[in-house]
This record gives C-alpha cells, structure tokens and sequence, in this order.
C-alpha cells in the first residue's frame, strides 16, 4: 500500500488537472457561444445571395454559370478537390479523427484528389504519413472569420477557373441538433442548380428585372460570394462542433477526477488507518514488554 504522502501528493496532481480541465470547458463553452452569434449575424447576407440567384433563374431560367451545374452536366476537366477541416489541437473526443476518416474515403474515390487541410491537427495527420497536401490554412481553424473563408474561396476559384481542379468537396463537422455532431461531405464547386430551387419559389412572381452585362455575369459574381459563405459557415460550424465535443470531452474527464479523488480518499483514510493502528500497537507492545520487565526485576 502507498504511503500517505504519496496519496496526498497524487490528490494535489489529480486536483490541479481537475482545474486545467475545468478552465478548458468553460472557455470553450464561451467560445462556442460567440461563435454562433457570429455566423448568426452573417447567415442573412448568405440567405439573401441564394433569393437573388432564384430571382435570376425565375427572370431567365436559361441563364448559364461556370460555378453552377445540374445533374445531366458532363464532368469538367481537372482533378478534384478536397476541402478538409479539423482542429489545430486535439482534447476534443474523435472529433478529429472522424473527419478525417472521411476525407480518406473521398481521397481513396479520387484517387488524384488534390488535398486542402484547415487546421494544423489534420496537416500533422497526413503529413506523417507522407499524404501530400496541396495547400494548408493556418490559424484558420481557431479563428474562422469572414476574411479567412473569402481567402480560401479566392484561391479555389482561381485553381477552378484555370482548370486544375474540376470540382471541390468539403468535409466537416456540424452540430446536428445542439448536442450531435455529423461529418459531412458536401460539393461546393461547382454548385448544384436545385440548391436554388427553393431560393426561386420563394422569389416568383417577382417584376422582370435587367441585369447588366448579362445575366451570367450576374450569376458568377453572386456564385463566388455564395461559395465564401458555404466555407464560412463550414468553419463556424466546425470551430462550433470542436467547443461542443472538448466540452464534453472536458466534462467527462472532471467526472472521472471526482471518480479517482474518491478512490484516492478511501485510500488515504486507509492507509492513515493502518498507520495509526501500527503507532497503536506498537505503542501496546512496548507498554507490555516494559511491564513483563519491571515483573521480571521484581
């Protein structure tokens, strides 16, 4: 059995993890909240662009876009593309490795899949293992702003309109209802014609409008912005679903140090106890041998 400073020394270890975890849930429970605010904030700008793309289609439903497709377009030249997101830490569950699980599905697919990685977890992951990696975004993953998804839209746009890539997939993780995390893979580039059906239903009826230089142009340059804000929010909705599941993982791992701070209490009491009762009884044997002396003398 430990003696009792060894278990006194292993609480004080156990208490002071206790708090680093604690401190870690709770500043990922404020980041998480901010986070949503902010994409709630943008969400209606994005919402807004799907209505004008509807408007364009209801006005000219012949209206063409090298960034939108339907399901009888011929697939376009070039090698795919896969956009990833992950962590730059781990401490979060298998929020990571899930995601990740997926993008080695996709890359198995396209075998010549072109790979782009958010997040310096999954940049270590494949770097190890000699995965080569087309581009890597870092601080991205820890700080998903508006500027940082334009930034990514920007150089996947270019890559598409030279032809280097001829479509672009993006996995990430989304809180399903609050409490449930998903992977999902998603085609982003180039966009599917129904995402906007529902855009045009909502808008029909409206006036016949005039788009200058043309209806296309019109349709590219809302395209392009569409696209920032699908990276956008699959950023926010990774960053969110990481706070959600080191939360958790945080959460868990407090409970199980009041689980070991028990164990360690029940063993220190013990331990305490046998002490005192070896103090005890060796104080008894000496009183005993003193006695059977002085009986011994008389």
């Amino acid at each position: 059995m430990a003696s009792t400073s060894e278990i006194r020394r292993r609480i004080g270890g156990v208490r002071q993890t206790q708090k680093i975890t604690h401190a870690m849930y709770l500043i990922s429970q404020a980041k998480l909240r901010k986070a949503k605010q902010d994409l709630d904030n943008t969400r209606p700008y994005f919402q807004a662009l799907q209505t004008e793309i509807g408007r364009v289609f209801n006005a000219d439903d012949t209206a063409e876009s090298r960034y939108l497709c339907d399901e009888n377009s011929k697939p376009l030249p070039g090698v795919a593309a896969c956009l990833l997101i992950t962590a730059d830490k781990g401490l979060a569950g298998a929020y990571n490795q899930n995601a990740i699980r997926q993008a080695q599905q996709l890359l198995t697919a396209h075998g010549d899949a072109a790979l782009y990685v958010v997040g310096e977890y999954g940049r270590r992951w494949f770097a190890q293992r000699g995965i080569a990696i087309e581009e890597s975004f870092h601080y991205t993953a820890q700080n998903p702003t508006l500027d940082r998804a334009r930034h990514i839209a920007e150089l996947l746009l270019e890559r598409f309109d030279a032809g280097e890539i001829s479509a672009v997939w993006v996995i990430y993780t989304d809180m399903k209802n609050g409490l449930e995390a998903v992977v999902r893979q998603e085609r982003i580039l180039p966009m599917h014609r129904e995402h906007f059906h529902a855009a045009a239903a909502a808008a029909a009826g409206d006036k016949a409008y005039e788009f200058v230089p043309s209806a296309g142009a019109v349709l590219d340059n809302a395209a392009r912005s569409c696209l920032t804000g699908y990276i956008y929010s699959a950023l926010v909705d990774s960053f969110c679903s990481e706070q959600s599941a080191r939360m958790t993982a945080m959460n868990a791992a407090d409970q199980n140090a009041e689980e070991l701070l028990k164990d360690l209490s029940v063993q220190y009491n013990r331990a305490r106890q046998a002490a005192i009762t070896q103090e005890i009884t060796e104080v008894s044997a000496g009183e005993r041998a003193q006695r059977s002396k002085k009986e011994k003398e008389g």
